[in-house]
């Protein structure tokens, strides 16, 4: 099992370095898989997490110079790890003018994610920081746990409204209420509402646009036989939306919701080579 890779491009590197930061903002842990042509940073829905889950996925050839990856056995060419994104995030800062960045899987006491960091010198020398972050690795028997979601069959998938105002309004709300309900429709309506014993508080959002689905089949999706004023909705805590808001810095070129009426809402962020997905469960 062996793993290391190497950022030279200093745009790319910053890149990496959003997308782990959000990781971090995201998730105390998660699980890192490694295949020969992605990266996926996972969380699963277990109830310590409040049912919240997380599936990232990069495609490592936009992002590094050099990639070799030898999984756990020939058949099961992939591995997988379990880390603390926030320690990659910490490592990664000290990289902002770094020369080249180099990660790698080693064994120091524990088993490490190693990222070398050459900052540039005025002398011929070279300085190197070295961040050993520690990992665990997760057996083959338990890779199951760690599948993509699937895309729930949802009620309204809708596009959702410049992230920044979502956020602001989002942030005067978490002052007043804990959860939040966002109901959305067929006819690029959304509503984030909030309601309390004191306030009801609505803000309205038109013109968004519904994104075309196509079910398997090759046939639109079941949603095409509903009403296009009826709303989906769901009653989400408010502070799990914040985070997804707040954390992200993707700064995505399409970002979308789907919404299971009472279920769950399943947001979806895309940027170039990097998807986002992020799964709320609705309260009770």
């Amino acid at each position: 099992m062996r793993f290391r890779a190497k950022i030279v491009d200093v745009a790319c590197l910053n890149h990496f370095t959003r997308v782990i930061n959000t990781i971090a903002k995201l998730a105390k842990t998660c699980t890192l898989r490694l295949t020969v042509d992605k990266l996926y940073f996972i969380l699963t829905d277990k109830v310590a997490n409040g049912g919240v889950s997380m599936w990232c996925e990069l495609s490592q050839g936009n992002f590094f110079d050099e990639f070799q990856m030898e999984g756990v056995a020939a058949e099961h060419n992939e591995i997988y790890l379990e880390l603390t994104p926030e320690n990659l995030s910490r490592a990664l800062k000290t990289a902002q003018n770094a020369k080249t960045v180099k990660i790698k899987l080693t064994n120091k006491h524990c088993p490490c994610l190693t990222v070398a960091v050459e900052l540039p010198s005025l002398s011929t020398s070279s300085r190197i920081v070295t961040h050993d972050i520690p990992v665990g690795v997760i057996p083959r028997r338990l890779w199951n746990d760690f599948r993509e979601p699937s895309v729930p069959d949802f009620d309204v998938s809708i596009y959702l409204p410049v992230l920044k105002t979502m956020k602001s309004v989002v942030e005067r709300m978490k002052n007043l209420s804990n959860c939040i309900v966002l109901e959305a429709n067929l006819n690029g309506e959304m509503n984030l509402k909030i309601e309390t014993d004191l306030v009801s508080v609505t803000t309205h959002f038109k013109g968004l646009g519904n994104p075309p689905w196509v079910s398997e089949d090759g046939s639109q999706s079941s949603t095409q036989d509903r009403d296009p004023e009826s709303m989906a909705e769901a009653r989400i805590d408010i502070r799990k939306l914040l985070q997804l808001l707040a954390g992200q810095q993707v700064n995505p070129t399409k970002a979308l919701c789907n919404i299971v009426s009472k279920r769950i809402v399943h947001f979806i962020l895309l940027h170039e080579e990097v998807s986002l997905q992020y799964f709320i469960p609705a309260l009770a």
